[in-house]
This record gives C-alpha cells, sequence and structure tokens, in this order.
C-alpha cells in the first residue's frame, strides 16, 4: 500500500499514519463505509456496509444500483470509514473537537464474476459483521446471486487519521470556571430481540450474544 499526494495528510500531518495496520484496524473495527465517486459531473457519497481480506474490500449491491453500476465501470472511488469514540469538551467554543478514528482509502473497483469469489467475498462481508454468522445460515442461491453484484475494492493508496486525549484549550482559558473534558462515546450492543417467528427449539447463538465492536 503506497501514498502520493492524493493520500497525503495535510491537516494535523501528526494524528495521521499511512501504517497498513493501523488502516485495516480501523477498518476492522467499522460498520459502514461511505463510497464517494461522481458520474456525469454530480458527486455522489453512498453509505454501504462492506467486508475487509487483506488490501481489499468487498462492497456489495443490487445490481440495479446506481453505486454498483458506475463502480463496476472501474472509475476512481473514494472510500472512507469513521469510527466516534468521544465527544471533547473544552472551555472555549472554537476548541470544542471529537476524538475519532477515521480511513481514507482511494482505488478502484472490479465487478467479481466468479460464482465461487462471490461466495467468499459475501462470506467476507458477513464475518466482518458478525463473525460466526455464516456457517449457520441458508447460503445465497442462484437467483439471489444473480441479483447480487460483488465490488472487489483494491486499496491502492490510503491515510488513517485518530485523535485522542483532553480538550486543548488556550492557556489563558484554563482558569476559566467552565467544565471540560471527553464524554465517551461506544457503540453497544443491547439484548437480543428474538424474530416473532422463530421456532421455539432454536437457540441463540453464543456469538450474537457476546457480539462487540470496538
Amino acid at each position: 500500500m503506497s501514498h502520493t499526494k492524493r493520500s497525503e495528510l495535510r491537516r494535523l500531518p501528526k494524528r495521521g499514519s499511512h501504517d497498513p495496520q493501523s488502516i485495516h484496524a480501523i477498518l476492522d473495527a467499522g460498520f459502514v463505509a461511505h463510497v464517494g465517486f461522481q458520474t456525469g459531473g454530480q458527486p455522489f457519497v453512498i453509505p454501504t456496509l462492506y467486508g475487509r481480506d487483506g488490501d481489499k474490500l468487498y462492497l456489495h449491491g443490487s445490481s440495479a444500483s446506481r453505486m454498483v453500476t458506475e463502480l463496476e465501470k472501474s472509475i476512481s472511488v473514494c472510500i472512507t470509514v469513521t469510527l466516534v469514540d468521544g465527544l471533547v469538551l473544552a472551555r472555549s467554543a472554537f476548541h470544542h473537537s471529537m476524538n475519532y478514528r477515521s480511513v481514507v482509502a482511494f482505488g478502484i473497483a472490479q465487478k467479481v464474476k466468479d460464482g465461487e469469489r462471490k461466495l467468499r467475498a459475501l462470506r467476507t462481508i458477513s464475518e466482518h459483521l458478525l463473525p460466526g454468522r455464516w456457517p449457520d445460515v441458508r447460503a445465497p442461491n442462484e437467483k439471489e446471486l444473480k441479483a447480487t453484484t460483488i465490488l472487489e475494492f483494491v486499496i491502492e493508496e490510503a491515510s488513517a487519521k485518530i485523535r485522542t486525549g483532553p480538550p486543548l484549550d488556550e492557556e489563558a482559558d484554563y482558569g476559566l470556571p467552565v467544565w471540560a473534558g471527553v464524554l465517551p462515546l461506544t457503540l453497544r450492543a443491547k439484548l437480543p430481540v428474538p424474530d416473532l417467528r422463530l421456532a421455539e427449539e432454536v437457540e441463540l447463538p453464543g456469538y450474537v450474544l457476546r457480539f462487540r465492536k470496538d
């Protein structure tokens, strides 16, 4: 994974990194990618689920969707993933911020045509979202596979950016009688809600009960 001016970190570069391990860790912790592309002179940004395998991201969607039909033309794509870890509350309005982890990746998506590769990609997406789920469910049938397009996005270059820690106020403001600090935020799973038509003998899988996404 290389980097050029396209992925150069210009604003607060000390918070950034081109390290593949840092980039992969953020991608693995996320659920939703925002896919940016341009068609007909109009930019679009579409949120979608994804799965990662090395330096590849797998996206899927209806064969008729605009994102899919445009990306399979091998156009340039920008994908971003952002995790919000906390609200940073400063003593001044100007220095309020967020603690976050984000990735911006550039590359070109290719349509996956081979049936076995499509199944592997769908498994990658499923296991990314909820590890252990794929072996339990019915695999997609031929009709479902035909209606689904899988896109393989090879990360040509990417950058990560991370902010942690307390607010950074002006020195003169530290004596102000204003509460300052960090309000941590996490994505927390609640108790699973069974489907109303669930058969009585079906037990709750352990991977659902123990689920967490850091």
